[in-house]
């Protein structure tokens, strides 16, 4: 993936593990990296900052809640995770409007799920390479069956996110 899209761009990190924020800048050295570790220090960013993105841990930051006052302020999310990863909660951050659910053990590959968002966030739609890849791990995580137990969010899902035929046809 060309991450050229990176340089420059304004990105704020929300994690309550500094190693975490660490590892996030470092990978992001093209951008231009804030960092919070606590619920009302990310707020208090998100309303005086325009960024490109955000990348918010859910446990630990009140990540929901921050997702909220991102989509308010109009800037594109990740959402990245360790303790809070579930079928449920990839579901209540996508309807939340983020952008992407992302496994902390996805963190090395952070750089290409930010630049797949930052080229499809001005286009009106998401793209749905961040979850083709996923798919495989979710189905061990998650069980075969969890794209199974909610049709509305699915269609909406679909909706949502940009798929070639292929792809549709082996995620859903």
């Amino acid at each position: 993936m060309d991450l050229s899209v990176l340089r420059g761009k304004k990105v704020l990190i929300v994690d309550d593990e500094q190693d975490v924020i660490e590892t996030i800048v470092d990978l992001l050295d093209e951008c231009q990296v804030e960092s919070a570790s606590d619920f009302a220090s990310a707020k208090a960013l998100l309303g005086r900052h325009k960024y490109d993105a955000a990348i918010l841990d859910i446990m630990g930051v009140n990540g929901f809640d921050l997702l909220e006052v991102a989509m308010a302020n109009q800037i594109p999310a990740l959402m990245l995770t360790a303790h809070a990863l579930s079928a449920d909660n990839f579901k209540k951050s996508i309807s939340a409007g983020a952008y992407a659910y992302i496994p902390k053990d996805e963190m090395i590959n952070i750089p290409d799920y930010l630049a797949e968002l930052l080229l499809a966030a001005p286009k009106g739609k998401k793209s749905g390479k961040w979850f083709t890849r996923l798919t495989p791990a979710y189905d061990r995580l998650f069980g075969q069956d969890w794209k199974t137990t909610d049709k509305v969010f699915w269609d909406d899902f679909k909706d949502q996110f940009t798929f070639t035929k292929e792809e549709l046809t082996r995620i859903l």
